[in-house]
């Protein structure tokens, strides 16, 4: 793959291994994105209910390379994964979300990253508490 395919913005030689690589990742999750995109496009309009079904299957594989894209993304950004961290499963109106991590202790801005934070929990978890009993 040469430099121009990449859609770089910058000389490759002025970059690290990492930018590349996480550029290399974001234009996957793009793509991975925009294939879901087309394939609810072409779902809506085939006339065909089988055909439908195939490319409604087709485009959850999609959505299933998008989170594996995200995954590696997040593991490799500590920023994203604060970002991350802040917005995803929660509830509610979602511009509200900063609010409610900064009134819960944050530091008032959802991008400073702590230390613990940008290291990770260390458990493998996703550092949201464990959802036993919840809805019980």
């Amino acid at each position: 793959m040469g430099d121009s395919s990449m859609g770089l913005h910058e000389q490759p030689d002025k970059l690290s291994a990492q930018t590349v690589d996480r550029h290399r990742a974001i234009v996957s999750l793009m793509e991975e994105l925009e294939a879901v995109d087309w394939y609810d496009q072409r779902v809506d309009a085939a006339t065909d209910p089988e055909l439908a079904q195939v490319l409604a299957h087709n485009r959850d594989e999609e959505k299933e390379h998008a989170a594996m894209t995200l995954e590696w993304l997040r593991r490799h950004d500590p920023v994203l994964d604060t970002q991350l961290r802040t917005y995803l499963f929660t509830s509610g109106p979602v511009t509200e979300v900063e609010q409610e991590a900064m009134d819960r202790g944050g530091s008032g801005d959802p991008g400073a990253v702590t230390e613990r934070q940008a290291a990770g929990p260390g458990d493998g978890s996703l550092g949201i508490g464990s959802l036993k009993g919840v809805g019980e």
